[in-house]
């Protein structure tokens, strides 16, 4: 991969974070020998021309709640209003403008039953000027959720990347259930996935050692991960794509996990629908994507359908907002 605007130390400093979105500046500059001040300082020029920021998430699966992709088509004019409108809610994650802005796609989580049937069921079917809608509940996810396109990009060697990565979340044996402190904390760390230990503390109602351990339970147990956000412009991929693909049912475990590989893809799921398997691309160039499309998609004869469209404008992502810098001691 080419990534014209960043160098070697731009990258290692992206995939650190990738690994771990907490790691202290004085950690990652340890492990790519260099001084904290050029971790900081580096953080912040990407902070500025990449747009930088690191988020916390929550898993959904593991609280037992089902996420679900939308697609809307729109008649002319209305797409940017609907995005707006769907980028407010706080059940969902993304919400896009697609295919000539015509069509909005998003993610959104449900937090009930209830909820889901208001939004399915009523909202969108009673909003104006939606010409369509196409619900796909996610069955499986292949690649995406805490495994992100930055822990592709090869740029950390397998001694720092040990260094730097956090051990896999454990099996829970039910879904979780966060208390309030528990949602106040997440509340905060959505904004700022680095917000000091003082902060979730503060947000919490608790002393420091019990957000300290609060914050630990909620990692370990991957019901909280740290995303890292940026404009992908500046590393070159200035091609996004949904495809949507229809696999033979005997090959979708295979087909999934086979595309999920390729450097090109940050998300890829089986979900319900016409289409059973959902791709989300980044590209460099249309060149790119049509040999994406052409040669890595899948074994001939296993896919058997594939609708490609390209996203034109993300309207919402986790957060708007900047991350503070913490402070580079451990």
């Amino acid at each position: 991969m080419a990534f014209p605007l960043l160098d070697a130390l731009d990258l290692k400093l992206l995939q650190a974070l990738e690994l771990d979105g907490r790691a202290s500046f004085s950690r990652i500059a340890q492990v790519l020998g260099v001084s904290d001040q050029t971790v900081a300082r580096r953080f912040r020029r990407l902070r500025e021309t990449a747009r930088l920021r690191v988020t916390g998430m929550t898993d959904d699966s593991r609280l037992g709640r089902t996420s679900w992709i939308v697609r809307l088509g729109c008649a002319h004019h209305t797409a940017a209003r609907l995005a707006a409108t769907l980028a407010g809610r706080p059940d969902t994650h993304y919400v896009d403008l697609a295919a000539g802005g015509t069509e909005v796609v998003c993610a959104i989580t449900p937090q009930s039953r209830p909820d889901r049937d208001e939004i399915l069921l009523e909202r969108l079917q009673r909003t104006p000027h939606v010409t369509s809608v196409s619900a796909h509940c996610i069955l499986r996810t292949y690649y995406g959720n805490s495994l992100r396109w930055l822990r592709k990009i090869s740029a950390l060697d397998p001694d720092e990347e040990n260094a730097l990565r956090v051990p896999a979340a454990a099996p829970l044996p039910a879904p979780a259930a966060p208390d309030p402190a528990d949602l106040a904390m997440l509340n905060v760390l959505q904004r700022d996935g680095r917000a000091s230990l003082a902060r979730l503390q503060a947000a919490g109602g608790l002393h420091e050692t019990a957000a300290k351990r609060r914050l630990e339970r909620l990692r370990a147990s991957g019901v909280l991960y740290l995303a890292v956000e940026y404009d992908h412009e500046p590393l070159g991929q200035g091609v996004e794509a949904l495809c949507w693909l229809t696999v033979a049912p005997h090959a979708l475990e295979r087909t999934g996990r086979a595309v999920a590989d390729h450097p090109e893809v940050r998300f890829a799921a089986a979900v319900t629908g016409r289409t059973n398997l959902v791709v989300s691309v980044l590209c460099r160039t249309t060149d790119d994507l049509y040999g994406f499309l052409t040669e890595k998609i899948g074994a001939p004869g296993d896919v058997h359908t594939a609708e490609t469209v390209l996203t034109l404008r993300r309207v919402k992502t986790l957060t708007n907002e900047q991350p503070s810098l913490p402070p580079s001691a451990d």
